[in-house]
C-alpha cells in the first residue's frame, strides 16, 4: 500500500507541476490551469498524507529517519504551507514557482533506494519526532520564502522595467510579497529555534554534549543566523523589499546546502536530519 500510494502521489504532483507551468506560460489566458493545478496537488497531497501515516503506523516511528523518507517529508511540508498561504492570500501563481521544486524533491524520494535496517538506538528517543517535526516544518517556511523571494524579484524587475504586461497582472503586488515573505521568516525562525534547541537537548541525552561542531550542526547555526540576521534588519533597519527576499533567497541555498551536499558526503550522526 505504500508504495501504490507513494506513486500515486509522485503521479499527481507531476500533473501539479505541469499545469503550474502551464500557467506561467505568457501565452496561457485561460483560468483552468490554476484550479487543475490545485486540485491535481490537493489529490496528490491526500496520497501523500495516508502514504507517511501508513508508513509511519507500519514502521512504528516517525517516517523520516532516511534519505529517502526525510526528502518526500520535506516536500510535504512544503506542499502544506502552500495549500495555508494559498487559503490566506489566494496567489495561485505561486504554485508556478513551488510545486516544481516541490515535485523534484519528490521525484528525488523516488530514486534514492530503500533503506530497511532496524532504526538505530540513537535514534529511539521522543525527541525524534519534536526536533524532525519542527525542523522539517521550518525549513519548508524557508523554502516558501524564497519562492516567494524570487517572485518579488521578478515582478520588481517588471515594475522598473515599466513592462507591466505579462506576468505583472497576475502576480501579486510588491507590498503583498513582501508581507508574506515576512510572515513565512517569522514563522520559520522560532520553528527552527525550537528545532535546534529540542537537537541539542537530545545531543545531550545521546552523547553527552549539546553540541559536537559536526557539520550539519554548524550548517544548522549558519542557516538560523541567516535568517536571525534577516529578521533584525527587517524589525530594527527596515530592511524590505529586495533585500529581504534575497536574503531570505540566500538562507534557502544554505539548508539545500545542508540537506544534500552534507547528505551526499555522509559526514554527521544525522545526515539526513
Amino acid at each position: 500500500m505504500g508504495a501504490i500510494t507513494f506513486d500515486i502521489s509522485l503521479a499527481f504532483y507531476f500533473c501539479a507541476m505541469i499545469f503550474s507551468l502551464l500557467d506561467l506560460s505568457k501565452s496561457t489566458k485561460t483560468k483552468i490551469f490554476p484550479k487543475l493545478m490545485l486540485l491535481s496537488a490537493l489529490v496528490g497531497f491526500g496520497f501523500h498524507t495516508v502514504y507517511i501515516f501508513y508508513t509511519g503506523f507500519m514502521a512504528g516511528h516517525v517516517p523520516f529517519v532516511n534519505p529517502r523518507e526525510a526528502t518526500s517529508f520535506f516536500a510535504w511540508c512544503i506542499f502544506l504551507l502552500f495549500f495555508i498561504l494559498e487559503y490566506r492570500y489566494k496567489v495561485g501563481l505561486m504554485g508556478s514557482f513551488i510545486t516544481p521544486l516541490a515535485f523534484l524533491l519528490m521525484f528525488i524520494s523516488f530514486i534514492l533506494p530503500p533503506e530497511m535496517k532496524p532504526l538505530s538506538p540513537v535514534l529511539r528517543s521522543q525527541w525524534l519526532g519534536v526536533h524532525t517535526v519542527f525542523a522539517f516544518l521550518a525549513n519548508a517556511a524557508f523554502a516558501m520564502a524564497a519562492g516567494v523571494g524570487f517572485m518579488y524579484l521578478v515582478q520588481e524587475h517588471y515594475v522598473k522595467s515599466k513592462h507591466l504586461g505579462g506576468l505583472f497582472s497576475r502576480l501579486p503586488s510588491l507590498h503583498v510579497l513582501d508581507e508574506i515573505n515576512y510572515r513565512l521568516v517569522t514563522a520559520g525562525f522560532p520553528l527552527f529555534t525550537i528545532a535546534i534547541i529540542s537537537g541539542s537537548i537530545w545531543a545531550d541525552n545521546a552523547w553527552g554534549s549539546y553540541i559536537s561542531w559536526e557539520p550539519r550542526q554548524i550548517w544548522a547555526l549558519v542557516t538560523w543566523l541567516i535568517f536571525g540576521i534577516v529578521l533584525h534588519a527587517r524589525l530594527q533597519r527596515g530592511w524590505r523589499g529586495r533585500r529581504a527576499a534575497a536574503l531570505s533567497i540566500l538562507g534557502f541555498l544554505t539548508i539545500i546546502g545542508a540537506f544534500a551536499g552534507l547528505a551526499l558526503l555522509q559526514k554527521g550522526s544525522h545526515v539526513f536530519l
